[in-house]
């Protein structure tokens, strides 16, 4: 037991040091300066290399740890209260019901402030709620089939809703802000856009992280989570709430990012097990740094930039189907 859990404390500590090495790497990665990082003084006597990472390097590299860890830490909650490992944001409408929601922000309020945000946050619940609703209606399939009927059903619902309002959008300045939520990136990640994301995501995260341990308690029947002093129904919708208002806030920022939500949670689950008190906090490192090298990839790949959405779509769905195909090695007794 005491060996497990140093063992345990020494990987959580490294993944940590690795998200921060992760982290100041992309503050440097890119085509300039032209300098190995063993000329860093460059950074003190260049100008434009310091206003470079203060200005976009460093807010896009906080977006994107910020996104990260709001989509795996919404995934492993939605997989833990609703007891289905397959589903994830974007597989209940709420990606989808949020990209609308901004564009509708767009077209409407002309995106100004707080617009986009509140109203993905708006319609990305309203999308869960149609998911959640539509499923206890649907009268063939197991819970699961269900839920994911349902989903594909909203989420096709807020797509062609979508395409409508590109359709109707200006293409000289409309178009392409909107066109942006459907391929997802950080490529308008500045200062402003940290500061109306951070605030909503700090705040739901850390109320999940601190009722981390109760939800454990949820993943059992309603019966028996009450019984052990849990209020089921009440407690499940405020953490889906929080949840889905944090991954609202950074699809808000950064448009639809796929596969983040599905993947990290079952990767966490099978470092730490089924604990959600500790899957959970492993489950937004892991998050964070999937986003942050993916994003790094996006940007310094090819001469133009490679929309983020299709990278986390392209390496989640590679590493769900290594992961997936594994054998598991037999326990040792």
């Amino acid at each position: 037991m005491i060996r497990d859990r140093s063992r345990r404390v020494f990987r959580n500590a490294g993944l940590v040091a690795a998200l921060i090495a992760v982290f100041t790497l992309s503050l440097l990665w890119g085509r300039y300066p032209h300098v190995g990082f063993t000329r860093l003084s460059i950074f003190t006597t260049d100008p434009l290399a310091r206003a470079l990472i203060c200005n976009i390097r460093l807010p896009r590299a906080l977006i994107a740890v910020m996104l990260g860890a709001s989509l795996a830490a919404a995934g492993t909650i939605l997989q833990t209260v609703l007891g289905n490992p397959l589903v994830e944001p974007g597989l209940l409408g709420v990606s989808q019901g949020a990209a609308f929601g901004a564009a509708l922000a767009i077209l409407l309020a002309g995106g100004v402030y707080w617009s986009i945000p509140v109203s993905a946050s708006v319609f990305g619940l309203m999308g869960l709620a149609l998911s959640w609703f539509l499923a206890r209606k649907i009268r063939y399939g197991g819970s699961i089939l269900r839920l994911v009927l349902a989903g594909v059903v909203v989420s096709a619902f807020f797509s062609s809703g979508l395409g409508v309002l590109k359709y109707l959008a200006d293409p000289r300045s409309e178009l392409p802000d909107i066109t942006f939520w459907l391929m997802g990136g950080l490529t308008s990640a500045d200062w402003p856009s940290v500061a109306r994301t951070a605030p909503p995501v700090i705040l739901t995260l850390s109320l999940i992280v601190l009722v981390r341990w109760r939800i454990n308690l949820l993943s059992l029947d309603d019966r028996s989570a009450f019984a052990l002093g849990s209020h089921p129904g009440r407690e499940r919708l405020v953490l889906v709430v929080l949840s889905v208002i944090a991954v609202a806030t950074v699809t808000a920022t950064a448009g639809i990012i796929s596969w983040v939500g599905l993947l990290v949670p079952h990767v966490a689950r099978k470092l730490e097990g089924a604990d959600t008190a500790r899957s959970l906090p492993l489950s937004m490192i892991l998050g964070a740094m999937f986003v942050l090298v993916c994003d790094d990839i996006a940007r310094g790949l090819l001469t133009g930039e490679i929309p983020l959405g299709l990278l986390t779509a392209l390496g989640g769905a590679l590493l769900f189907a290594l992961l997936m195909t594994r054998k598991e090695r037999p326990l040792k007794g």
